[in-house]
């Protein structure tokens, strides 16, 4: 018999459910809840799984269950088997979109619900009148968890590390656009151009819906050995403009968001004074939903509406869908 099929055979697959469960919710409380046992049937199930594979699995380290270093090695793997097994198994659901009343569940941070769902909202009008839409604010990486449990349909928006995406979730790039710098048109000292000095000299607002330290703009300016002085940091970017407005600051945004801002309150747009990667929005989603009828066409849409708002100049985005890096 296969050594594979011989290791299987001794484990109850009951069990990587458990195992799935505690990965996401580091709580064997939260975990119970999920599958709809006790707390000490729980319990009594991870012990099963620490003897069938021979180690700890998960630790308690204050209110938390953190996974040992094999558990995190086999993360990955079981979230995407239990993934695939739930997309086999699952029967085929008719989705109408013209006459479906559903609701789905997008985290997105206000930018990128500024950016997308304007126009993503008015096609949806149209092309399925009845679908209902709820935005809860994204919390980072808490909400690629979210997207693990099933209480989050998709997550939208930029992350700038490069670690891995939990289990079972996937990205797909959705577009990709230049930053820009903003300020008053009423500026004291900057008229038709940018440079660098006047960047550095000048104070900043900056955007950090997540209260983090720095964003990409500040890691690319200590390559180049220098730095910004931040004036002012906001949670969301509804205010910023105003302020760029009524002061001499300046604000680093990717220029659809600019332009935008433009109509809002009386800002000049300005090119960077140096090179800055493009700001890559991403689509986030867990294999167990991926495949489903609504699933795809929810982010077929998302994906054919990005060029509505794009500059036409703009190179029509190619998507590109990843399960390893974000």
């Amino acid at each position: 018999m296969n050594s594979m099929h011989q290791d299987l055979r001794r484990l109850d697959l009951n069990l990587l459910l458990v195992f799935d469960a505690l990965v996401r919710h580091r709580s064997v409380t939260l975990a119970a809840d999920e599958l709809a046992i006790s707390a000490s049937a729980l319990s009594h199930a991870l012990a099963r799984l620490r003897d069938a594979l021979a180690d700890e699995l998960f630790v308690r380290i204050g209110n938390e269950m953190r996974p040992t270093a094999a558990a995190e090695r086999m993360m990955r793997p079981i979230g995407e088997a239990l993934g695939l097994l739930h997309a086999g198994l699952a029967p085929a659901r008719r989705f109408d979109p013209a006459d479906s009343d559903r609701t789905f569940v997008f985290a997105a941070t206000d930018y990128t619900a500024f950016a997308i769902l304007p126009a993503f909202i008015a096609r949806m009008q149209t092309a399925a009148p009845k679908l209902r839409f709820k935005v809860v604010h994204s919390r980072g990486r808490e909400s690629a968890e979210e997207l693990a449990s099933g209480r989050i349909d998709f997550s939208l928006g930029y992350e700038e590390d490069e670690l891995p995406l939990p289990p079972g979730v996937e990205s797909a790039d959705w577009f990709a656009d230049d930053y820009v710098v903003i300020a008053s048109r009423q500026h004291p000292s900057i008229r038709r151009k940018l440079s660098l000095a006047q960047y550095l000299a000048a104070r900043h607002v900056v955007v950090t819906p997540w209260n983090e330290a720095r964003g990409s703009v500040d890691l690319v300016l200590e390559r180049l050995g220098v730095a910004r002085e931040v004036a002012v940091q906001l949670p969301t970017v509804l205010v910023a403009p105003f302020i760029i407005a009524h002061s001499d600051l300046l604000m680093t945004v990717p220029r659809h968001a600019a332009l935008t801002l433009q109509d809002a309150a009386p800002v000049t747009l300005f090119a960077m004074p140096f090179a800055m990667p493009r700001y890559t929005l991403k689509i986030y989603q867990h294999t167990r939903h991926a495949g489903t009828p609504a699933h795809t066409w929810i982010r077929e849409q998302l994906l054919a509406t990005v060029p509505e708002f794009l500059p036409p100049s703009t190179p029509r985005p190619m998507p590109r869908r990843s399960g390893a890096r974000r």
